[in-house]
């Protein structure tokens, strides 16, 4: 599946931004859809993921209680609503698919089929 992200910019602390994903080529509903970001000088980090159906999400404890997943499997859609952002949130934040219709999809980079290019999210202080 192909995947292109948008929505990135500059953005206040305490501001918000809404990144979305645009997904085409397979059967969006096969996959479970996660959100990852990389920091400069830092590993990719797993930030959201949401199971096919969109039933289950699961965040990391950075995130959680700011940062809300959802996805349209109508218009093959992913969106991360991004809210009390921080200046630690600054990174290129990564849409990217894994092909499982389960209800526990991994948080591993590897197990990840698709990537997305990018794109820069930048909190200043």
């Amino acid at each position: 599946v192909q995947l292109v992200e948008s929505g990135g910019g500059l953005v206040q602390a305490g501001g918000s931004l809404r990144l979305s994903c645009a997904a085409s080529g397979r059967t969006f509903s096969n996959y479970a859809m996660g959100w990852f970001r990389q920091a400069p000088g830092k590993e990719r980090e797993f930030v959201v993921v949401i199971t096919w159906s969109g039933g289950s999400t699961y965040y990391a404890d950075s995130v959680k209680g700011r940062f809300t997943i959802s996805r349209d499997n109508t218009k093959n859609m992913v969106y991360l609503q991004m809210n009390s952002l921080k200046p630690e949130d600054t990174a290129v934040y990564y849409c990217a698919a894994q092909y499982y219709s389960g209800s526990y999809p991994s948080r591993e980079i590897y197990a990840y089929n698709d990537w997305g290019q990018g794109t820069q999210v930048t909190v200043s202080s």
